[in-house]
């Protein structure tokens, strides 16, 4: 009897070791301001063998695109990036040229609807309340005091806090500025490329931190303080600690408002369709966007497409991943929008053969093991 309930033992261990062995690693990271929806909190919605290294958009866009999984502190290859900063014309067509004929086609794909939020601290303000043209002699470092920023006699320093990585955030609100005030600010994910004329100093009241996680408690440290953040880094249906832009509060019903008005792609097979970009909506936020995923069509490893082909059927799907997007204080993607992923990416109902690993496309190319 003992002999048996060893072997039966030992054949159980056998098969969780095996089905263990045939999970393999999903690697992934890239861009800070969802890395919490991501991974690492109790609510996160990668699976359990997805890895996902919060390192700025900016190096998850590079591990992606030249498979550099040394990035992410990983090895092999590099099967998804998040990122709040687009694909640029530039960055698809070189992949194109060095990796389109053996890995196969880009996918970018909204994930969630994001705010950038601006936190501040300062005595006696509780209910704090900017003009986009405000917020561009803020960040560009016209206003210095708050009584210049406000129209009072207000002496105290005006403190930036700003990304100081490639930053899909920056990206996000320096379009925002761009918009508004196109001869202080170009569109850079690197916030201390942005201001103009190009090699503009930065003032020596900014401060520097190098995630998003860190912008908030630098805020909060000294008193005269601002930044920018995305809604999982603050309370930001908040006024007491998060501003006002143009009226609004950055709540996930004002971006979904702000980003209404995006049609889908009438092209679906270019990636660049699926980034939608409202720098300045009409009503709603005025800073919102999309987060993005970025994935390949093609993987050699036929696991690790079925994993993320599983991965985006719960993520696209109605609810899907919609209680914990909103937790984190992001906003769901539309259901047309879903929808549309679905039929191309996911089911190919669409008819377009874009789906992961569509057999016509993917016969013997895609991502290295």
């Amino acid at each position: 009897m003992f002999k048996r309930t060893l072997i039966a033992a030992s054949l159980t261990v056998a098969a969780l070791a095996s089905a263990q062995a045939m999970a393999a690693n999903v690697t992934g990271g890239g861009a800070t301001l969802p890395a919490a929806l991501y991974k690492g909190s109790s609510n996160s919605i990668l699976p359990a063998n997805f890895t996902y290294a919060g390192t700025g958009s900016g190096t998850g866009k590079t591990a992606f695109l030249t498979n550099n999984s040394a990035l992410f502190s990983a090895t092999g290859s590099v099967h998804f990036a998040g990122s709040d900063s687009i694909l640029s014309a530039s960055e698809i067509s070189t992949y194109n040229t060095n990796f389109g004929a053996s890995y196969g086609p880009l996918i970018q794909l909204p994930s969630v609807a994001t705010s950038v939020a601006i936190p501040y601290k300062k005595a006696g303000q509780t209910a704090l309340n900017l003009t986009s043209q405000q917020l561009c002699d803020v960040f560009s470092g016209t206003a210095t005091t708050w009584g210049q920023l406000l129209g009072n006699s207000d002496a105290t320093p005006v403190r930036v806090v700003y990304r100081t990585t490639s930053s899909g955030t920056s990206e996000i609100l320096t379009r925002h500025l761009n918009n508004v005030c196109s001869t202080k600010f170009s569109v850079n994910s690197t916030f201390a490329n942005s201001l103009l004329p190009a090699g503009t100093t930065l003032p020596s009241s900014f401060v520097g931190v190098a995630n998003t996680a860190d912008v908030a408690v630098a805020v909060n440290a000294v008193d005269g303080s601002i930044g920018y953040v995305g809604p999982d880094g603050v309370n930001a249906s908040s006024n007491a600690v998060v501003s006002r832009v143009n009226g609004v509060q950055p709540t996930p019903g004002n971006v979904t408002t702000a980003l209404s008005s995006v049609a889908l792609p009438t092209t679906p097979s270019n990636p660049a369709q699926w980034a939608p970009v409202v720098a300045n909506p009409s009503s709603g936020y005025p800073i919102a966007a999309y987060t993005n995923l970025i994935f390949g069509q093609c993987y050699k490893d036929a696991t690790v497409a079925a994993d993320i082909k599983s991965f985006l059927t719960t993520h696209y799907s109605v609810p899907g991943n919609a209680a914990a997007t909103i937790s984190h204080g992001f906003s769901v993607v539309p259901t047309n929008w879903k929808n549309a992923v679905t039929a191309n990416f996911i089911t190919n109902t669409s008819g377009n053969n874009l789906d992961i690993n569509n057999a016509s496309v993917c016969n013997a190319i895609g991502r290295p093991l």
